[in-house]
């Protein structure tokens, strides 16, 4: 299905989780749950865009959240979910999406699968809902006291993404009388829209609660595939004056390193390994030296291609381990600077990075301080296959 944009919606509170923010900003497996949401999203080769809707009050928090992301600027939401929902649907009137899928900021695991099914439903219905079969007998209470026993056998549990035809939830929207619904199917189904109901999954979680995060969390490290990648690289110092850049710091120097970037040893290696963890090549096959628009380039941006490339995958850096090996320039006075930048390059907290430093006695083209070698360990978690 052509022009499909995916609505989240995450303007709400989320007191339940506790804690400082609101839920949907609090660390998952050490990224913001938000974050994981949108990067799904966003990854899904079906989805030609993603519409965050947001508190007016945390646009600061979400961009740095969906820094790197390729979502679009977010809107400001509601007093309620509906109110944000309808004001994003708003907002999409310039795209005018053939179909919209409608989603709760913190489901931050809607798969592949699950998006398919919900557009491949939609090319005979106007709106579809993911959902699982009730399978626990229910029981109807006055207060304490069980009143009876409802029959179980057409009931479902709804998740999102809810897709809808993107006229008719706009209209269903836009001619609600006020009164609250549930979710965004139950105004579809008042407006007189044929839904269907394809299978949702149980991966497909809601965050609601700090019980709920802690159960995630366990769930993704029973799962989680862990893989390491390594880098080793050299680099010459050239005829050019100094200063030479290592991990992102510049470092005075007689002379620069030879390099066709900015020649970032650290860096560099630190790529290969992070690539090397996930089978994506090698620093050269995404950055060619041949290429003249890589003359001189920051190596950071060689870091952000890298995890962009992770994200794509799910994957979660635990660690990350640079070795620099040469005589001079002295590395110790700059190693606390080194490790603060490779950290905030990666997101990552500094005590999951090591910037260690070495020589080789004065043996080797190294130990003649005719260059500067360094090597790199990554350790990725992934989710299992």
């Amino acid at each position: 299905m052509a022009g499909v944009i995916a609505l989240v919606v995450a303007a709400g509170r989320g007191s339940r989780v506790g804690g400082d923010r609101p839920k949907q900003y609090v660390p998952l497996a050490g990224t913001p749950l938000l974050r994981h949401t949108l990067a799904r999203l966003a990854a899904h080769p079906a989805i030609d865009a993603v519409q965050p809707v947001i508190h007016p009050d945390d646009r600061a928090t979400f961009d740095a959240v969906a820094d790197g992301l390729d979502v679009l600027a977010p809107v400001d939401g509601g007093a309620s979910r509906q109110d944000s929902v309808h004001r994003g649907l708003e907002a999409l009137a310039g795209h005018n999406p053939e179909a919209v899928l409608i989603h709760d900021g913190a489901r931050p695991f809607p798969g592949n699968e699950l998006i398919d099914r919900v557009l491949a439903a939609l090319t005979d219905h106007a709106g579809v809902v993911p959902a699982l079969p009730v399978s626990d007998t229910l029981k109807r209470a006055d207060g304490r006291r069980i009143a009876e026993t409802v029959p179980r056998g057409d009931l479902w549990h709804a998740q999102t993404p809810q897709g809808f035809r993107y006229p008719a939830i706009l209209a269903a929207h836009r001619g609600a009388d006020g009164s609250p619904a549930s979710d965004d199917a139950a105004l579809a189904e008042r407006a007189g829209c044929a839904l269907a109901v394809v299978d949702g999954s149980t991966e497909n979680v809601k965050v609601t609660t700090r019980d709920d995060i802690a159960r995630v969390e366990r769930w993704l490290a029973g799962g989680a595939e862990t893989r390491t990648g390594t880098g080793f690289d050299v680099h010459a110092f050239g005829d050019a004056a100094g200063p030479v850049r290592l991990c992102g710091v510049d470092i005075p120097s007689e002379r620069g390193l030879a390099g066709h970037s900015d020649a970032d040893v650290g860096l560099h290696v630190l790529v290969d390994a992070l690539l090397g963890a996930i089978g994506a090549g090698d620093i050269g096959e995404h950055f060619p030296p041949s290429e003249d628009r890589w003359k001189g380039a920051d190596s950071a941006a060689f870091v952000a291609h890298a995890l962009g490339l992770l994200e794509q995958r799910g994957a979660a850096i635990v660690n990350v381990d640079i070795t620099l090996l040469c005589e001079r320039p002295k590395v110790g006075p700059h190693r606390a600077a080194m490790r603060e930048r490779v950290a905030e390059l990666l997101d990552l907290a500094e005590e999951r990075v090591s910037v260690k430093a070495s020589t080789t006695e004065r043996l080797g083209f190294l130990g003649r301080g005719e260059g500067i070698a360094a090597q790199a360990v990554a350790s990725l978690r992934l989710p299992g296959s």
